[in-house]
């Protein structure tokens, strides 16, 4: 049996056994699941063997963009444009657009033996293409379903039509093309932290916001804030607004909504050059069921690129399920992150809808209660050889590049290499952790939460498998869910978050929202997320425009000015939320991996844990306040206040002098030799380092 080491994933090298149960070295539990490992491996190599003999996984079989489409090339020596379409049941392709005033006979289509239709559109003289840039285009195709117009499946540009509720395609290419300043984004310092935004609502301005303006307005705030990569939503084309961007028409096309492919060129080069990476969240579970804009039955067919019957739709979401043991649905979608990487820049993926793609009942009520589950007749074998090779594709492409996986089952070597066996991620969501927090807002009173329960939820996830932490993400922001921020104070965000007039239920909201997200950070992975707004407390949910709101625009947007003012609490926020970020940029908390807890007292409402050499101590007493608590402490040092959520800075009280130094005392707790003793108010965490550890900042 051949060995390998394989080193990847910043995870130390150990032997790997090269038929997919690698995985069981790490994780001893699937050592009974050994043969269906073996299955999950050889599934995997078949994908491969076939995309090999179509050409090469990265050569033309993730290069489809390349072909298909409208490429320029050549013809018997003449140059023009080729443009190819894969309609294999369809009877008929013609082009039509601008070009050709929308004649439907002029320029017929021509089939392949593999149901490839082919024009070639010769340049009218040098220079002077058949097609202008920006010029519209559909392709009208007659099947046995009858005769539509339709928007190409490589189409790089999408546009409404004035007045209208129709699409079409434009041809795309700039006279000038777009040159990048900063191609890719520089290493990160410390651990990856993600800001989630979406463009539309990123203005303060009722309206949907621009490209131009997130790069003006918005990329800024975010730079300042310390994170060090963005993750934008909604930026592949989808017709309705109000789908988040989940409903996914055109699948190399820019969102035109926000402005050209240029634009967003434009500022993924700025974010590049303010040292943010920049992520796509990347929809390849589903796809939107529309005949008018989508792929659906493109050639007349049910099963061109989905599946046919029942198992095509998915019931949840309204929408079709890809066929991922189709090599030309492999094409497409692996050109795809090609195309998003190489032509726009972008430096990885956020992998949507993960759990609905593996499973055949896409997870939906499942409980995942044991390892049965990831194995069986539910799986979808194909969509796991998919995501395995789209990761080995992304990674040897550009070994730095960032792929995340939102999965909530659990499935194991989501985030392991595909060498080991393991599906090939870099990171996976913790995705159980907002919900936790939503439950215990909903359910319990502070006072009355388990601190023990609490350290154990936050840890609770796979060994050796890198966790991307959030306290909340876009879905708690959403119409019909709150955000911490709204749990904790409601409607008193509204009248009561002015400094000048002091409030219980703002006083107590501001406080634990601090410690949440001070505690999610420092336990619940090892990367961090924060939707955009929500770091100082944004005070509305998301709504975007829809009949039930009459359209309106004002629950789709970002209050920004809010957290502009000294006046207001919301900036205290900001800046906590800063001091953060800045916490792992010059101690790289997130990518240490040593987490112990030092002390749980359920009943004075203490919890204290280490990460790395760093101490974090929180009092979640409503009112009692500690002065000269006694904590055990793991290094024989003194020890440096460096981030306090009561400090004014933050809005908070002031009652620990800033910069204080604990003193070391030789005085044995809880199985360490020294200690120390501190002044911790309630409702308040603190942050200490040794007093000789230097900062990761000053190498």
């Amino acid at each position: 049996m051949a060995v390998e080491k394989h080193p990847k994933n910043g995870v130390a090298e150990t032997p790997l056994v090269s038929d997919g149960t690698g995985l069981i070295a790490g994780d001893p539990w699937l050592e009974p699941y050994t043969q269906q490992l073996r299955q999950r491996w050889k599934h995997y190599l078949k994908m491969r063997e076939g995309i090999e003999k179509a050409g090469g996984l990265l050569e033309s079989v993730s290069q489809g963009h390349h072909y298909f489409g409208f490429n320029r090339g050549n013809k018997d020596g003449k140059a023009g444009i080729w443009y190819r379409e894969w309609a294999p049941a369809a009877a008929q392709l013609h082009v039509i657009g601008d070009f050709n005033s929308w004649n439907r006979s002029s320029h017929p289509m021509t089939r392949d033996a593999f149901g490839v239709w082919a024009i070639f559109l010769p340049d009218l003289k040098p220079g002077q293409p058949t097609l202008t840039h920006g010029s519209k285009i559909k392709v009208q195709v007659d099947s046995a379903s009858g005769r539509m117009d339709r928007i190409p499946a490589y189409i790089r540009r999408v546009v409404q039509v004035e007045h209208s509720t129709d699409f079409v395609g434009q041809y795309w290419n700039p006279p000038e093309p777009y040159s990048f300043k900063h191609p890719w984004a520089p290493p990160k310092k410390g651990g990856l932290r993600i800001y989630e935004a979406h463009i539309g609502m990123a203005q303060e301005e009722p309206k949907v916001g621009t490209f131009n303006e997130f790069t003006r307005n918005v990329l800024p705030r975010i730079a300042d804030l310390d994170y060090n990569a963005i993750q934008l939503m909604a930026i592949m084309e989808h017709p309705y607004y109000g789908s988040f961007g989940y409903h996914v028409s055109n699948f190399f096309a820019v969102s035109s909504r926000f402005g050209t492919p240029e634009d967003l060129k434009h500022l993924i080069d700025t974010a590049h050059g303010l040292g943010l990476a920049v992520l796509l969240d990347v929809v390849h579970s589903h796809a939107i069921k529309n005949l008018n804009e989508g792929l659906n039955r493109f050639d007349g067919s049910e099963f061109q690129y989905f599946h046919a019957g029942a198992r095509g739709q998915h019931i949840a979401w309204d929408s079709l399920c890809f066929d991922y043991g189709v090599l030309e649905v492999q094409r497409l979608l692996l050109s795809n992150l090609r195309f998003w990487m190489e032509d726009m820049h972008f430096d990885g993926f956020r992998f949507d809808g993960v759990t609905s793609m593996l499973y055949l009942d896409h997870g939906l009520g499942a409980t995942f209660a044991s390892y049965d589950s990831y194995f069986g007749s539910n799986i979808d074998d194909n969509a796991v050889a998919y995501l395995q090779t789209a990761n080995e594709m992304v990674h040897t492409l550009r070994p730095e590049a960032i792929t995340i996986a939102e999965d909530v089952s659990g499935m194991p070597g989501m985030a392991r290499p595909v060498a080991e066996g393991g599906i090939g991620f870099d990171y996976r969501l913790a995705m159980g952790v907002p919900d936790y927090w939503i439950k215990l807002l909903k359910e319990q009173r502070d006072e009355d939460w388990n601190l023990g329960g609490l350290y154990h939820t936050l840890m609770n996830r796979r060994h050796n498998e890198k966790h991307v932490g959030y306290a909340e993400s876009h879905d708690q922001a959403l119409v019909g869910d709150k955000t911490l921020a709204f749990w904790l104070m409601d409607k008193q965000m509204y009248w009561n978050m002015s400094k000048s007039q002091p409030h219980p239920i703002v006083d107590r909201g501001l406080a634990l929202h601090k410690m949440i997200r001070l505690i999610t950070f420092a336990l619940a992975g090892e990367a961090y997320l924060n939707f955009m707004g929500n770091e100082f407390g944004h005070p509305e949910w998301v709504d975007f425009p829809r009949p039930g709101n009459n359209y309106s625009y004002q629950h789709a947007r970002r209050l920004w000015s809010l957290s502009d003012r000294d006046d207001l609490h919301y900036l205290g926020l900001k800046i906590f939320d800063r001091a953060m970020q800045c916490l792992d940029e010059q101690r790289h908390v997130l990518e240490d991996p040593f987490i112990e807890q030092i002390l749980v007292h359920e009943d004075s409402r203490q919890l204290a844990f280490r990460r790395g050499p760093l101490v974090f101590v929180f009092n979640f007493h409503p009112t009692e306040s500690y002065t000269s608590l006694r904590i055990p402490v793991p290094d024989p040092s003194d020890y440096r206040l460096i981030l306090d959520t009561d400090s004014p800075v933050f809005d908070g009280f002031g009652r620990v002098a800033g910069d204080v130094v604990y003193p070391r005392q030789d005085v044995p707790m809880y199985g360490r030799n020294q200690s120390i003793q501190i002044y911790l108010p309630c409702r308040t965490a603190q942050v200490l380092a040794p007093i000789n550890m230097p900062r990761a900042d000053d190498d």
